[in-house]
């Protein structure tokens, strides 16, 4: 029914920037708070950052002042800016998202929650 892409992941030094994107595609009838998690190797998955569709967000203590997430939702796409990186920040970024759809004016909305599949982020000299 629906797909999160995500793009943007890399290598890059520490005091690095990227930017990450996810787009969500698919017969959508709204979406609600999208975010970004990380998971590192030998480590949990992780929260980064959320927002609301009203643009609320929510971050991680250990990213708070370098990265922010943000939304377009004329296109249906979630960004996490990234700057001043650290080695730590190394992980797989997921982005996630609470999707919810409506096959006809008649049917209830249903919710379901969307992960993509992960983009892959180094941070080393």
């Amino acid at each position: 029914q629906a797909q999160l892409e995500e793009s943007g992941g890399g290598l890059v030094q520490p005091g690095g920037s990227l930017r990450l994107s996810c787009a969500a595609s698919g017969s959508i009838f709204s979406i609600g708070t999208m975010g970004w998690y990380r998971q590192a190797p030998g480590k949990e998955r992780e929260l980064v950052a959320t927002i609301t569709s009203n643009g609320s967000t929510n971050y991680a203590d250990s990213v708070k002042g370098r990265f922010t997430i943000s939304r377009d939702n004329a296109k249906n796409t979630v960004y996490l800016q990234m700057n001043s990186l650290k080695p730590e920040d190394t992980a797989v970024y997921y982005c996630n998202a609470d999707l919810f759809f409506k096959s006809s004016s008649y049917s209830p909305m249903v919710k379901r929650v969307y992960w993509g599949q992960g983009t892959q982020v180094t941070v080393s000299s």
